[in-house]
Order: structure tokens, then sequence, then C-alpha cells
């Protein structure tokens, strides 16, 4: 198997769908309001969006999204106006990370672990 999209909810999807295309993603299906597709620049995976009359209760969807070049990623969006809850940063677990939220308040992880993101000291043999 591989994956092939996420789809998360969303109570405003046009302001989502702006979100996502000024974050990088490039927008492949456009059925505003009930639902949008992007690709991913990167990859064959997708992500999509469906409108939702109330979101999921709890801490939320946490979406990772891996980027070669983090810290300019991260410096390039900062200076379109995203806020970051967290900057760049190394993690115990060997990943650089950079988190975020957007506008439905999902946890939005943008991280880079070379290697590590499959084959981890810890991995399984």
């Amino acid at each position: 198997m591989n994956l092939n999209q996420i789809t998360i909810p969303s109570l405003e999807l046009t302001k989502a769908i702006q979100f996502y295309q000024t974050l990088g993603l490039n927008l492949i299906v456009n059925s505003i309001p009930h639902y949008g597709r992007f690709e991913c620049k990167d990859g064959n995976s997708t992500f999509s969006i469906h409108q939702v009359e109330q979101l999921p209760i709890g801490d939320g969807i946490w979406i990772y999204f891996e980027c070669e070049e983090l810290d300019e990623v991260v410096e390039r969006l900062s200076s379109k106006g995203f806020v970051f809850e967290e900057m760049p940063n190394d993690k115990s677990w060997l990943w650089r990370e950079a988190r975020l939220k957007d506008p439905d308040n999902n946890q939005l992880i943008l991280y880079h672990a070379g290697n590590n993101r499959l084959n981890p000291p810890w991995r399984i043999k």
C-alpha cells in the first residue's frame, strides 16, 4: 500500500484553501463550498479539505509536511505572515521541526528528518 491522501475537515473552506495555497500546496480540485484537493510539490501525495458544520473535539488533527530546507521554508512563510508556535528546533527523536496552526486549529508540523524518517536507530529490525 501507498498513502494517497489525507482529508481534513474545515469550517471555512475558502479560508483554508487560501491558507494551504499560500503554504505552497498546488490546488488541483476546487469544488467550493464542499471540497478542495491539493497536490504536494514533492512526492506523489495529495491533501484535501472538506466542509463540515462542526470540527472534531479534542486535540484535532496533526499533519506532518516534510521540507528538505526547513529553516528556509519557515523563514519564507514567516515573511508572508504565517505565525509559528514553535520555530525550527532539533527533537530528541532526531527530527528538526517547526509548528503552526491552520485556520481550523489543526496542528501543522513542518519537519526535516532525512534518513531518520524511515530508519531511526530504534527501528524494529
